[in-house]
């Protein structure tokens, strides 16, 4: 089936979909390749995808179908592998008896991958015109499924660990060691990982309680109670958990910390993990680090305008030292995993000392510290300094020998990166202070300081709507509403003319695809460079207060403006932001 585009845009005119002048418009810029009219159409907004699509079914002579709100049998879904469905977008979405196959796809003309199900399937196969929004939908049910598959295969482990434990004590390292080996033990982790990885969970809480024990999973930064098992089935996770990350079988008294790695479907996948005794028994928490997710930007964490270009800029000195601050789960190490994959040339020597190693990086030399034998943060940089390094990387910056460490290392011609545990930028500076660091040391060394907090971003462009003049108002309580114009206007997100009430926002909207309208995270930020005027202020001993007044003065955009910021672009709400950035 080929589109012919001289009958496409016979039919577009017939249906009065665009006018001859914009089809005309976009004949024009129309110069090379197949189907490049439909993305003219497309790009500028002249038609609809769904329009486009209707109207090249009907000049193909196939139906068009909407599966925007279709639930399909996962025996039939299951038909095409998720992979092969995600990169072609092909769906198969009705079998009729043995005969045929109705596939919904979003180009036709991809000849190998119907061939493809045709043998796979061995029947006849049809294929029909959809829209993407309808392959989105479909796509969730391949997950929705696998999620009811691995909760059915956890709860019929369980029972068979409840009975296995009832007839049995489980009370030297071996019979420990036996249970974990158990297949439905091994049965269960597996499912509660591949759960984890499957809804994009970055921890996974396994928390014993008197009755029973609770599998929680963060994911977005909020954690959500997944399943709840049989108490019995504690013992045995937690032992299947410790052989995996190497830790003592019998120790139950102590906390203890580890770390295993697996691979599947070519994606790597470490896990930190921590287990804790409790009141009613060990609670085991595992940190989820995909390995394969690399190649960050900036501009894709959340940076932009002035904030970015001073982190490049800063990035072009050899000397010196770069700070990222924030509470835990920040984000404030994948941002320095970003900027040191910008800093990775072969022409220098980069080195880290780090609590724990998060991702590995090719190239650069990653030490873990380990105070039980004496290799703290503070030891660590101090051998580091004598393996010629060009560039530092400390994890953190938790008291004056370490703090003192990375300022001589950054005035010996190296740069510093650390992360310092505070809740603004200006906040870096008192706290430096406070643990010991000379003010006159700070402004020779500290160069850029970069706050941040993580949001919420919506599934999807939400629910547009405009401020009513209260909620004007009261966002005016917050934050100076002409100074924030001011940046959306420089930055080219508004008009030069717009104004607040005609400025639109947006609302969640739940759907299908996300239970609570958010999916997945960015990054708001304040960058605040240490000025002449900044320095003379850090010299003179003044406030956090006083040095983020001068910063905005300078032009710093703070984190609540940068949430605001990202709430105009549609990247998340209001009420996200305020609940992150409270004051």
């Amino acid at each position: 089936m080929i589109l012919d585009d001289e009958q496409l845009k016979k039919a577009i005119l017939d249906s009065k979909l665009v006018s001859k002048i914009d089809l005309e418009e976009a004949c024009k810029k129309n110069t090379d390749g197949r189907n490049k009219l439909c993305d003219v159409l497309l790009s500028e907004g002249k038609i609809s995808e769904k329009d486009l699509k209707r109207t090249q079914a009907f000049v193909l002579g196939i139906p068009f179908v909407d599966l925007s709100n279709t639930k399909i049998d996962f025996n039939v879904l299951s038909l095409i592998p998720e992979p092969i469905a995600r990169n072609h977008n092909i769906i198969t979405y009705k079998k009729n008896d043995n005969i045929s196959l109705e596939v919904a796809m979003l180009d036709v003309e991809d000849l190998p991958v119907i061939e493809f199900i045709k043998k796979k399937s061995g029947l006849k196969i049809l294929p029909r015109l959809t829209d993407t929004p309808s392959i989105k939908f479909a796509l969730t049910q391949y997950k929705k499924s696998l999620e009811a598959e691995f909760e059915g295969i956890i709860k019929k482990e369980a029972g068979t660990i409840k009975n296995n434990t009832e007839t049995s004590t489980v009370d030297s390292t071996e019979d420990l060691k036996k249970m974990a080996e158990d297949l439905p033990v091994v049965r269960i982790v597996d499912s509660i990982i591949s759960h984890a990885i499957l809804q994009g969970a970055s921890d996974i809480h396994i928390e014993p309680g008197e009755h029973d024990l609770v599998v929680r999973y963060r994911i977005d930064g909020i954690l959500h109670d997944a399943m709840t098992l049989e108490k019995e089935a504690g013992s045995g996770i937690t032992a299947r958990i410790k052989v995996l990350s190497s830790l003592k079988l019998d120790e139950k008294r102590l906390p203890q910390d580890g770390r295993f790695k697996i691979e599947k479907d070519g994606q790597k996948t470490s896990f930190r993990v921590s287990t804790l005794p409790t009141f009613y028994g060990e609670k085991t928490v595992m940190r989820v680090l995909n390995e394969t997710s690399h190649g960050y930007t900036l501009e894709g964490l959340g940076f932009h305008g002035e904030g970015l270009e001073l982190i490049h800029s800063s990035l072009k000195q050899r000397t010196g030292m770069i700070l990222a601050t924030g509470p835990t789960g920040s984000g404030k190490t994948t941002t320095l995993y970003t900027v040191l994959d910008m800093l990775n040339q072969p022409t220098v020597n980069i080195s880290t000392v780090e609590d724990p190693i998060e991702y590995q990086m090719p190239r650069v030399n990653q030490t873990q510290v380990k105070p039980e034998i004496g290799l703290t943060f503070a030891n660590g940089l101090r051998s580091l300094l004598r393996q010629d390094p060009d560039i530092i990387m400390v994890g953190e910056i938790r008291d004056g020998e370490t703090a003192g460490l990375a300022v001589n290392a950054s005035l010996t011609g190296h740069l510093v990166l650390s992360t310092i545990h505070t809740n603004s930028a200006a906040g870096a500076i008192p706290r430096l202070i406070d643990i010991g660091v000379e003010p006159f040391l700070i402004v020779s060394t500290v160069k850029t300081i970069i706050s941040q907090r993580l949001v919420r971003k919506l599934a999807s462009n939400g629910t547009k709507y405009f401020m009513t003049s209260d909620e004007i108002k009261a966002l005016g309580k917050l934050i100076d509403l002409d100074r924030m114009l001011g940046f959306l206007k420089t930055e080219k997100i508004i008009g030069p003319d717009d104004t607040w009430d005609k400025i639109p926002l947006y609302k969640v909207e739940k759907s299908e695809k996300s239970e609570d309208g958010y999916k997945g995270r960015l990054g708001i930020h304040e960058v605040l460079k240490v000025s002449l005027a900044l320095k003379d202020m850090i010299i003179k001993g003044s406030s956090t207060d006083e040095l983020e007044i001068q910063a905005k003065k300078e032009g710093m955009m703070t984190m609540l403006e940068d949430g605001i910021f990202q709430a105009v672009r549609g990247m998340t709400t209001i009420e996200e932001v305020l609940r992150v950035v409270s004051e």
